[in-house]
């Protein structure tokens, strides 16, 4: 089985016209960058599915993680 793909939606750190971007985990280096935090869920989620098993994390404003989507296969011993 292939490695997890892991994609983190958060906002920048410096606030402006495009602040919410899409990171693969362990990368400094922003995929894209969006003017707002449903564009950048949509880019990720398509990146994600076509790249199984992944998973994206979505971060609220504070960088604390609002949700997660599992792709793939769940690594949870229950669904749910």
């Amino acid at each position: 089985m292939s490695k997890r793909l892991i994609i983190h939606i958060a906002p920048k750190k410096k606030g402006g016209a495009k602040d919410w971007k899409i990171a693969k985990e362990g990368n400094k280096q922003s995929i894209a960058v969006f003017e707002n935090k449903e564009k950048a869920i949509k880019k990720a989620r398509g990146i994600a599915k076509k790249q199984k098993p992944s998973q994206i994390k979505i971060h609220g404003r504070t960088g604390k993680i609002q949700t997660e989507h599992t792709y793939g296969a769940d690594p949870r011993k229950y669904k749910g």
